[in-house]
């Protein structure tokens, strides 16, 4: 009769759910407290009460800690320009995606204020926060080209759509904005950009 011997990595027993989030707050509360330059991820991952080896594995450097929700967002914001009324206009199921991607960053507001302030004050950060966003209208543009919307009209709604993504959030970290909520004030600069292109 033979025996099975099951071995376990030693790093498993240091596994608990909820890790991401854990190091997310951890990271966040020690670039407000120290400043972004001067939290390490060995300071993070002990916050947040894990290993280095633990926090690598969600991120690639602190930096990705700010940006790591990206491709989520991408996804859900491609789904619902997808799934959009076949009917509707390329800026319509645009701003679909929008309302969606509202009122999932509105239960963050906290968090995303945050990060905006973070982001705000330092180039570095600035220019990845860049690539995002055109990441993210590329993403866009591609889902309305899916949808049999044709050039140059797919990237120009793309694009708009992400503009008026941008200056909402901005218009939200304002201080006489604080009591708005991100998906009224995503509607209220979408419809500034139909007043403003002569689309209503």
């Amino acid at each position: 009769m033979s025996v099975t011997v099951i071995t376990y990595d030693r790093d498993m027993a240091r596994w608990e759910p909820g890790a991401r989030e854990r190091l997310e707050r951890a990271a966040m509360e020690l670039f407000v407290e120290r400043g972004y330059e001067q939290a390490t991820v060995t300071e993070i991952a002990g916050r947040a009460g894990l290993t280095q080896r633990t926090f690598f594995r969600y991120f690639a450097d602190k930096r990705e800690v700010l940006f790591s929700g990206g491709p989520a967002l991408q996804e859900l914001m491609v789904t619902a320009v997808a799934a959009a009324p076949q009917s509707a206009a390329a800026i319509d199921a645009v701003g679909a995606a929008l309302a969606v991607a509202g009122d999932l960053i509105q239960q963050r507001r906290d968090y995303s204020r945050q990060r905006q302030a973070i982001i705000a004050a330092h180039p570095e950060l600035q220019e990845r926060e860049l690539i995002k966003l055109a990441t993210l209208a590329a993403a866009i543009g591609g889902a309305l080209r899916g949808r049999g919307v044709t050039e140059p009209a797919a990237s120009l709604a793309a694009e708009a759509g992400v503009a008026v993504f941008r200056i909402a959030i901005e218009r939200w970290h304002e201080q006489e904005n604080r009591q708005r909520d991100l998906p009224d004030l995503i509607r209220d600069s979408l419809d500034q950009l139909r007043a403003v292109t002569g689309g209503r």
